[in-house]
């Protein structure tokens, strides 16, 4: 098969002989010419080479014999500064076998005052003497110091490619990082972005801001400096940020805010200048900054002592973000999901001068999502995207893009040639509730105990009034769960009553009071139904005003997430024997709901008997199939059982469903593995 050539990117230039690009040719010659200077300094001694020192007897010897050559004068060397002197010339030290003399160099030690009679036997001798002042010491500096220097510049050269090419510059610690989206790169408009209407009204005047900024100035108007999303994961803010700035057709600059936090102190406030004048060279622009969160925290609220790199940067931000001015042209958007941790500062107007909230979407906004994500993918022609909307309440965009991706991925492995609606089906669950796990080895009475556990929990949610349509009841493990009770709500609800509440707490003790009806005894299978139940309790306590001893206060400051540092600060604004009577009021909400839970059962105990034994036949059964046994004592449309046992792997229909309040509880009962 033919090699095919690979090219080098346009504007960079191809390497030499086919080698490295990369290869630091010039290092490696400048690493040998270095050597080389190294060796000479180390060699060169002077016009004689490297002399060898003789005593002055052995000297004595050598001129008795004839040894010491005439033919040059010799050098009586006279050191600057100094009191020592010695003698300098050439000498025969033999003969080679060819009979040539072999000359060396020699240098003895003299004392004129001990040896008066030497320039007198030398001149007998026939042998001139050159008096001869020497200063070596700058020489001596030049030679001593060049070897550290050559070595120096060696290091720079050699590894000066590889330090570019690590951190682009040993001294770019403080540039910002911040990455520019170049508008021909930048194809994403509000086309692409769904369900998120209201988000994307409040930002079409930045929009058309940036692309003609005259038509608010003439006014006198001013464009916000600063616009802070907020929303859950997920929701699509970042999306939005790069589609404003692809509507407008401007650079956009994104960092994160962990990018400005770095080993070296004072580097997050030296990047958070270079990117603000990064943006005024490119104005008009867009800098979006991603989890903001990260440097923007309350300042004052680290833990320890000591020098908080992170409040640097902050006030290097709010100060850059105070100084410039909008009429440059350059727009400021956050994201975050912790808007509770910022910085009050940071929030002012005239930093951060709106917010806009981007919420879960409802039935409507989902549909729209899932079109825009399904034209990626091939979808059967039978599938309608309202049906899969109105199935996922509560999900974000990104879950939505993942149930389209795996049921993709689901339709592969089954060599389908285009997406159906079970395999969308399987995809949502899959998601929100995990893969059923069918190779998990269950013992008998294991699966007969997880089967009336969940019979328990469907069999309330049939009977009470204020419960959600049951969806589905399964003893296959999905996920962390052995078996899972599912439904889904009918239409959009952002408020809770009482009375849903009261009987959610029935449904949630109902997995426990079978077990203990039909066994009369009690598995650890119920430790999620019990956690939901008191923590649905303490919140209608403390939070909703639900408890009427404890009336309409609100008993400690609740977050959706916890701030460490505040926390630590924080402390209890009740007492302790407030405390007690609140710890007395959930109890006697789990309390009550456990008795309603248990006369109820004992009541329709046929029902119980009926709807676990067809779950250990099928394993899976829908809400309508729930209902047929309830009403009639059998299913009028039985799934197909296998001779294992297997219920059939297609997901039932779905009902219809919308967004789910964020105080509503999650549609799910479950005995925990």
């Amino acid at each position: 098969m033919p090699q095919l050539e690979s090219r080098p990117p346009k504007g960079e230039k191809p390497p030499r002989n086919g080698g490295d690009p990369n290869f630091n040719w010039r290092g490696l010659v400048l690493f040998a010419i270095a050597i080389a200077l190294i060796g000479g300094a180390f060699l060169f001694k002077g016009p004689y080479g490297s002399p060898e020192d003789i005593s002055l007897p052995t000297f004595m010897k050598l001129l008795q014999t004839g040894q010491i050559k005439s033919d040059k004068p010799l050098d009586l060397v006279i050191q600057e500064g100094q009191q020592a002197k010695y003698l300098r010339g050439t000498y025969v030290r033999g003969k080679a076998p060819d009979g040539q003399e072999i000359v060396g160099t020699f240098r003895t030690p003299v004392d004129l005052e001990w040896n008066k009679d030497l320039p007198e036997t030398l001149t007998k001798a026939g042998l001139e003497v050159n008096p001869k002042p020497e200063s070596n010491l700058l020489a001596s500096a030049i030679f001593g110091f060049l070897p550290f220097a050559l070595f120096l510049l060696l290091i720079y050269f050699f590894f000066r490619q590889q330090i570019r090419m690590a951190g682009k510059g040993a001294l770019n610690f403080g540039k910002s990082k911040a990455r520019m989206l170049a508008r021909d790169k930048n194809k994403i408009t509000f086309k692409d972005v769904a369900g998120v209407e209201e988000a994307k009204d409040e930002v079409q005047e930045l929009v058309e801001f940036l692309k003609d900024p005259k038509k608010f100035q003439k006014l006198g108007g001013r464009i916000p400096k600063g616009v802070l999303m907020v929303g859950p994961p997920g929701t699509g803010k970042t999306l939005l940020a790069r589609a404003i700035a692809g509507e407008a057709d401007v650079p956009f600059f994104s960092i994160s805010g962990s990018d400005f936090v770095e080993m070296f102190v004072g580097v997050g406030a030296s990047r958070v200048r270079d990117m603000f004048e990064q943006g005024k060279k490119s104005a008009p622009c867009i800098i979006f900054i991603d989890e903001i969160d990260a440097v923007g925290r309350h300042r004052g609220h680290g833990l320890g002592g000591g020098h908080d790199e992170r409040e640097q940067t902050l006030n290097a931000l709010l100060v850059e973000m105070d100084g410039f001015d909008t009429q440059e042209g350059v727009i400021i958007i956050a994201a975050t999901n912790r808007p509770d941790v910022l910085d009050p500062a940071l929030l002012r107007p005239g930093r951060f001068d709106r917010q806009i909230t981007v919420n879960l979407p409802d039935v409507k906004g989902r549909e729209e999502i899932l079109k825009v994500h399904a034209k990626r993918v091939k979808i059967g022609e039978d599938v309608d995207m309202a049906v899969i909307a109105r199935g996922t309440p509560g999900y974000s965009g990104a879950e939505l893009a993942n149930v389209i991706n795996e049921a993709a991925l689901l339709a592969a492995r089954k060599n389908q040639k285009a997406i159906t609606l079970s395999d969308l089906e399987e995809a949502r669950d899959k998601v929100r509730w995990g893969k059923e796990r069918r190779s998990l080895a269950i013992s008998e009475k294991e699966k007969e105990n997880t089967a009336y556990h969940e019979a328990g929990h469907a069999l309330l949610l049939e009977l009470l009034e204020n419960t959600e349509p049951l969806h589905k009841v399964t003893i296959i493990p999905r996920g962390p769960s052995l078996g899972s009770t599912m439904w889904l709500p009918l239409e959009d609800k952002y408020t809770m009553r009482k009375n849903e509440l009261l009987d959610n707490l029935v449904v949630d003790m109902g997995g426990r009071v079978a077990e203990e009806i039909v066994f009369g005894d009690v598995t650890s299978g119920a430790r999620g139904d019990i956690k939901m139940a008191t923590g649905l309790a303490r919140r209608m306590v403390c939070e909703w005003g639900m408890s009427e001893k404890m009336g309409m206060v609100e008993y400690g400051e609740h977050e959706d997430y916890v701030f460490l540092g505040r926390d630590i600060s924080r402390q209890r604004d009740y007492s302790e024997a407030t405390a007690q009577q609140i710890d007395a009021e959930v109890k006697k909400l789990c309390d009550d709901a456990y008795s309603r839970a248990k006369e109820l059962l004992i009541k329709y105990r046929d029902k119980l008997e009926a709807i676990a034994k067809a779950l250990l036949e099928y394993e899976t059964l829908d809400g309508a199939q729930i209902r047929d046994i309830i009403e009639h004592g059998r299913m009028l449309n039985p799934p197909p059982a296998s001779g294992s046992g297997k219920a059939r792997k297609e997901p039932p229909p779905l009902n219809e469903g919308a967004t789910l309040s964020p105080d509503y509880p999650h549609g799910l009962t479950e005995a925990p593995a």
